[in-house]
């Protein structure tokens, strides 16, 4: 072969020579083989190919960098060619030289150009895969870099495959400022690996347990109750406060933190601050420690009665408000309480906002203290002399005064008669004559009345007042106006339960039993005698202690004629009797000698009962 033949990058076959045997031509870049049989070509073919490694496509394989040109890396696999990889796809370019051995991935043997395709970046992929699974099934410590902030943790890099980070899993310390970890390099552990979507959930937290488990296991040999330990806090939330004690999590709970309320534990400890905390109690099983911090300091209780006694003047602030006090706290972990009975002389206090404010600050007096039972008993108006004990040189029994209706109840009137001072009218002590069914009908609120002393109860804070009183008793002259026998106009006011009330003329109340409407029983009369009916009637009975009066409608009619009695029973759709029947009757009840227990206090209480049901 001349060297003109080797020179050639191309050269055209010549046509073959009429000889025997075919003659091949052999092209390549550097020379030109020519005068071969087939069977030469086959054979020097097969002793050439095998100067070359086996190359497989998507396989990782080993090669030499034999030139670098500008953004091109040449590296040499063992192949017939040599592949190009851009430098860009090294982790490291400045340091690459010619000569270094690389692992490099096989993309394809041939492009459309005839070219190998390599890629350095796709072999450290798959190398650093393979890291990350063999670092979860041996539980062994990789490397990454922590590249941003995500919703809930960080995007990690392990080496070309991005890993998350949970925020819980940075640390066994709450976390202040997430930011300061972005960009920073930090060991991991691999915690879960989602191969079908090559999702990897990482943990650096772990690390930390793992290298803190010797200490907290001693630590938690250790532990026994009432012990005082050196603690941090590391996380405050409204129910308590949670502290390291060096490996092991420990709870303070509100109340054990101050002797004295507090709004919030903030009030009493702050984020990474160290404290002294003695160990409450210790679950072994649940390996759960609950730790005071008050429990470092006496109990104020315990030398009280060196600081207060019954009687002196306190201050405090109302740290709690119920319906029937207000509570104290007149020194940390010391509270009295101030019963709504203890706030005003006068005045009725239904609420004690009415008084005091939450967080105001008030003077009260010691009233009592139980050391034993911690129980403290304040009052606000013992601040002021007692009004009541005045009472009676102001208002003496007996004496008239005027007032204001402040109040309307079902059993009487609550008259004010002066400022903080009020008392009650019972229903009873309304009038003398009237039976009445309704307070509102006799008195509205605010009407100025007037009433007299009856009684003062200063240990109990009434006053009994009457209206009544200021008038004479009527009934020593009602005794001569209602004798028996005597024929009265009546108005009937109300059926009750053994017959009905009717007013008279003198405007005095009395009562017609049911036995005396009518010969037969009447069991509807509350349907048949409606309010304001008028009719005429006799007295059979005045008893002016008792204050009754009784009527009798048969007594009447016996000595009229048969006209009227039949007006009456048509009247009121009674069924029809004679003045026979009438006389036969009333015969009967002479004989019988039926006795009505009525009084009209009887039926005032009756009424209120009726009103509370």
């Amino acid at each position: 072969m001349t060297s003109e033949e080797t020179n050639l990058t191309q050269v055209e076959e010549k046509p073959a020579p009429p000889a025997e045997e075919k003659k091949v031509v052999i092209k390549t870049k550097d020379f030109v083989a020519k005068d071969y049989s087939e069977d030469e070509f086959k054979k020097y073919i097969e002793l050439y190919e095998k100067t070359f490694n086996v190359i497989k496509e998507n396989e990782i394989a080993k090669g030499k960098i034999v030139a670098i040109s500008g953004n091109d890396v040449l590296i040499d696999i063992g192949f017939k060619s040599d592949g190009r990889v851009s430098i860009d796809e090294f982790p490291d370019p400045d340091n690459i030289k010619i000569g270094d051995e690389v692992e490099i991935f096989v993309e394809k043997i041939e492009d459309k150009e005839g070219q190998l395709v390599l890629s350095r970046k796709r072999a450290d992929v798959i190398r650093n895969w393979e890291k990350i699974v063999s670092a979860k099934e041996n539980d062994t410590v990789i490397t990454g870099k922590i590249l941003r902030r995500i919703k809930g943790g960080f995007v990690v890099d392990l080496g070309g495959i991005n890993a998350f980070l949970p925020g819980s899993q940075i640390d066994t310390k709450p976390i202040r400022d997430y930011d300061l970890f972005v960009n920073q390099f930090m060991d991991f552990k691999i915690l879960k690996i989602n191969h079908p979507n090559e999702n990897i959930i990482v943990s650096h937290k772990v690390i930390i347990e793992e290298s803190m488990a010797e200490q907290r296991e001693h630590l938690l040999s250790t532990l026994q109750n009432e012990q005082v330990l050196k603690a941090t806090v590391k996380a405050i939330t409204d129910f308590g406060v949670f502290v390291d004690l060096g490996g092991v999590d420990g709870l303070i709970h509100i109340t054990d933190l101050s002797w004295g309320r507090i709004n919030h534990p903030s009030d009493v400890v702050d984020l990474d601050q160290e404290i002294d905390v003695k160990v409450l109690e210790y679950d072994k099983d649940k390996k759960r420690v609950t730790l005071g911090l008050k429990q470092l300091q006496p109990h104020p209780w315990d030398d009280i009665e060196d600081k207060f006694k019954i009687g002196d003047k306190v201050s405090g602030k109302v740290v709690s408000i119920t319906d029937y006090g207000a509570f104290i706290e007149i020194e940390k972990g010391i509270e009295g309480l101030i019963h709504i009975s203890e706030m005003s002389w006068t005045q009725h206090i239904t609420n004690p906002t009415q008084v005091v404010s939450m967080g105001q600050v008030v003077e009260a007096i010691i009233l009592s203290l139980d050391k034993a039972e911690r129980k403290l008993s304040l009052g606000i108006k013992q601040l002021t002399p007692n009004p009541w004990q005045s009472l009676l040189d102001r208002f003496p029994v007996g004496s008239a005064h005027k007032g204001k209706v402040c109040n309307i109840t079902n059993f009487g009137v609550f008259v004010e008669l002066e400022e903080g001072v009020d008392g009650l009218i019972h229903i009873s002590d309304l009038s003398w004559t009237k039976k009445i069914f309704k307070v509102e009908d006799f008195v509205k609120m605010d009407q100025e009345i007037d009433v007299t002393i009856l009684g003062i109860d200063v240990e109990n804070q009434r006053i009994a007042l009457g209206h009544k009183q200021l008038t004479e008793n009527p009934w020593d002259k009602l005794a001569e106006e209602y004798k028996i026998g005597i024929e009265v106009d009546c108005k009937v006011v109300k059926a009750i339960e053994k017959g009905i009330i009717v007013e008279l003329p003198a405007i005095v109340d009395g009562f017609i039993p049911a036995s005396q409407l009518s010969v037969t029983q009447v069991k509807n009369f509350a349907e048949l005698f409606l309010p304001g009916a008028e009719f005429k009637a006799e007295v059979i009975e005045f008893d002016k202690e008792a204050k009754k009066i009784v009527l009798s409608v048969l007594e009447y009619l016996k000595d009229k004629d048969d006209e009227e009695v039949g007006a009456y029973a048509d009247k009121f759709k009674l069924k029809k009797f004679t003045l026979g029947d009438v006389i036969d009757r009333t015969r009967t009840i002479a004989v019988e000698k039926e006795e009505v227990d009525f009084k009209i206090d009887d039926v005032i209480k009756e009424e209120v009962k009726e009103k509370k049901e």
